[in-house]
């Protein structure tokens, strides 16, 4: 199941790499350029190395940075399609591989940016395009992302999905992401070093409560500022860690995914089929299980009526504490 060496695709799989990006510091437009083609490098290094790589992801905010004072500036977003778009398409065209891209884009109707993330496929098609449904607040000023959670056609008979670092902390997105078929989920990330172990945790319990295999990246390395911490890791269907990086920046972390195990297991398994079982509670006393819905959230999301018994009594509910103005 791991991929010690590995270089070749598996027969029933596909080998996937993930790329431990050094945090950018970027200051310019050009620093921005820069970024671009160090990741075309990079990508077309990684398909030399491994020539049996499929999927090649790259971390959140390996394109833009994460420069707080000018991330919202019209010189540091791009369009998606745009430029970078383009070149990072004719490189995955070129490689012949998947690969995963992270885009800070511009809002086509005058709104505030998205945090995105892009699917290229081996044509060069953009093949998915994901907006950060869940923004780290009060640090990110991004919109909500309004695409929903959608899902697309990978290598080795995989469904992918992709959601963007603090995503991953809410169990309803990896269960939207199996919901819909993802048997794959990559999650790419700009976390610094606070929330190490939760993201090994979260990584793990994804992959166990919806039988997905999960993918997860985080920047690495120092910029000036705050340590970021790598991580790379890939977790099988029953949450056990396939594969795991170290904090260093420019390290690979490749591992063999077989799509069709996570498939077979939601078949064929009956104690822990958690993905199904949550929709059919207690089947055994009642055939074909209790479909009602129990849970009071999912009731309030569906109405948008959403509210926490200690709601008024939350203190940061806007952007205020890092600069930004507070919206009426």
């Amino acid at each position: 199941m791991g991929s010690i060496g590995s270089m070749t695709k598996p027969t029933d799989g596909f080998l996937s790499a993930l790329i431990q990006y050094p945090v950018p510091v970027v200051n310019s437009r050009e620093d921005i350029d820069k970024q671009v083609k160090q990741i075309v490098k990079i990508l077309h290094a990684t398909k030399s190395g491994y020539p049996g790589v499929e999927l090649i992801v790259f971390p959140e905010y390996s394109t833009q940075g994460l420069n707080t004072k000018k991330w919202t500036t019209d010189e540091f977003l791009c369009s998606v399609p745009g430029p970078e778009t383009d070149i990072f398409a004719k490189a995955c065209q070129d490689a012949g591989v998947y690969g995963v891209f992270s885009i800070m884009e511009k809002d086509p109707e005058g709104g505030a940016p998205f945090n995105t993330s892009i699917i290229i496929d081996p044509e060069g098609e953009i093949i998915l395009k994901y907006r950060k449904l869940n923004p780290w607040v009060p640090v990110e000023p991004w919109q909500a992302g309004n695409l929903g959670l959608p899902v697309c056609k990978g290598p080795g008979g995989s469904v992918l999905s992709v959601c963007i670092c603090h995503d991953g902390m809410f169990p309803e997105i990896a269960r939207e992401a199996a919901y819909k078929g993802a048997n794959v989920l990559i999650r790419i990330s700009g976390y610094s070093t606070q929330v190490n172990d939760q993201w090994i945790l979260t990584n793990r319990s994804n992959a166990w409560q919806n039988l997905m295999y999960t993918l997860s990246v985080n920047l690495a390395g120092y910029d000036g500022t705050f340590y970021y911490f790598g991580e790379g890791q890939v977790c099988n269907f029953d949450g056990t860690t396939l594969a795991q990086g170290h904090r260093n920046p420019y390290e690979i972390v490749t591992a063999e995914v077989y799509p069709h195990l996570a498939d077979q297991a939601r078949l064929d398994w009956g104690l822990e089929n958690n993905i199904y079982n949550l929709g059919t509670r207690g089947y055994v006393a009642t055939p074909g299980g209790v479909k009602k819905n129990p849970y009071t959230y999912i009731r309030d999301l569906a109405n948008d009526a959403y509210k926490l018994p200690w709601e008024d009594e939350i203190k940061i509910k806007d952007g205020s504490i890092y600069g930004y103005p507070v919206k009426k």
